[in-house]
């Protein structure tokens, strides 16, 4: 069995997601790895920015908005992430849940009136994905759609919403049921515009019934081994909102088995990791792929900064140097001129802050801003 490292892990990491890639200008905007397993949107430009980090020559977020190659869909944890559209059917089979207990906890809570009601989960969210096909005959807003299909569903697909002080359908069935039904999401919209899915299958709405069908590709427990491995099943599972036990029966036969820190973990492809590039800087938008893994002692060792790059609400972005997560940042934008608020977890060198000042400037272009400086904060 193979030891590894944790800067060996991180650098595998880096590689595998192209985090140490340079920029293209030939490269194809769909040139990204990372889209076998979406890139979520949460927050001003993050897909853009995750794009353009990773080498693909993405000047701004309009690039990807307009891109006809590129759709927008709810998946993953119910949240936006953009894929390549020519394989967004597939990515429906890929993201189903594989029986009825993962998708009644990948629908928190709202499986449970489900199954009190005798509902098979899958077969409730197959009910909302159809409603909801029939609701959207044109594009349409997140609040529109919402308030039709709570008219036509029953009371087991319904909750009490005390913040919007009305009864409306449960958030997680509607995210998902929404390309289960062939629907996307326009991109650049807020609230959120759905639309059909332009020469979608003719086929019966609703989950897959075998995710495992998918290319392999696309397939998330194979994805994030791929791009956040080595891991375990709990790891997948807390990606996913999946089930422990259901995340097992799938676990890939060709995953290779390693130990990192007397750990046994697992991940697809090659254990060999590159030396990291120690020149390597990069401004990492809060909800970027790197920071999504569910191992967060092994990505920030220091525990007390787990608050700081992980609050519940606010998130900050992460500042990358070589292999190692050194701080968080925060934008500061006044009369069309942006600023990066850095707050260092170690006393940076001046090549590393030179470097950072650089991707700064690179982001402030990319929101089509003016870059006024970083205003650099205490070592936290």
């Amino acid at each position: 069995m193979i030891d590894l490292s944790r800067e060996q892990v991180l650098a595998l990491r880096i590689a595998a997601q192209q985090l140490d890639r340079a920029p293209a200008a030939h490269r194809a905007i769909t040139d990204a790895a990372i889209l076998d397993l979406g890139v979520q949107d949460t927050g001003r430009d993050a897909a853009s920015w995750a794009l353009a980090n990773r080498g693909v020559p993405v000047a701004s977020p309009d690039v990807v908005n307009r891109c006809g190659e590129l759709a927008l869909a709810w998946t993953l944890r119910g949240a936006p992430h953009f894929y390549r559209r020519s394989e967004l059917f597939d990515v429906l089979v890929a993201t189903s849940p594989f029986s009825d207990s993962d998708a009644s906890k990948r629908i928190v809570g709202a499986g449970k009136p489900l199954q009190e009601a005798g509902i098979g989960v899958r077969k409730g969210l197959a009910e909302v994905a159809g409603q909801m096909r029939r609701i959207v005959d044109r594009p349409r807003g997140k609040g529109d759609v919402s308030t039709r299909l709570s008219a036509e569903l029953s009371d087991p697909y319904l909750r009490d919403c005390r913040p919007c002080q009305a009864v409306h359908a449960w958030e997680m069935p509607f995210r998902l049921g929404a390309l289960y039904g062939g629907l996307e999401l326009e991109p650049g919209t807020s609230p959120p515009v759905l639309r059909r899915v332009p020469d979608w299958p003719r086929r019966h709405p609703g989950p897959a019934d075998d995710p495992a069908a998918a290319p392999h590709h696309l397939q998330p427990i194979r994805g994030y081994l791929r791009f956040l491995g080595p891991a375990t099943p709990a790891d997948v599972a807390g990606f996913l909102d999946a089930p422990a036990s259901e995340i097992k029966k799938h676990w890939p036969e060709d995953a290779v088995e390693v130990r990192v820190d007397q750990e046994r973990a697992w991940l697809l492809g090659s254990a060999e990791a590159a030396d990291p590039n120690p020149d390597l800087v990069r401004l990492l938008g809060p909800f970027d792929l790197f920071l999504q893994a569910r191992d967060r002692g092994r990505l920030v060792p220091t525990k007390s900064h787990h608050a700081a790059l992980w609050p519940v609400l606010g998130r900050p972005g992460g500042v990358l140097a070589g292999a190692e997560l050194v701080g968080i940042w925060r934008p500061g934008t006044s009369g069309g001129r942006f600023t990066l608020r850095l707050s260092p977890w170690r006393r940076l060198t001046k090549p590393v802050l030179g470097r950072v000042e650089e991707e700064a400037e690179r982001l402030a272009h990319h929101r089509g801003l003016s870059f006024a400086g970083v205003d650099l904060g205490p070592v936290e």
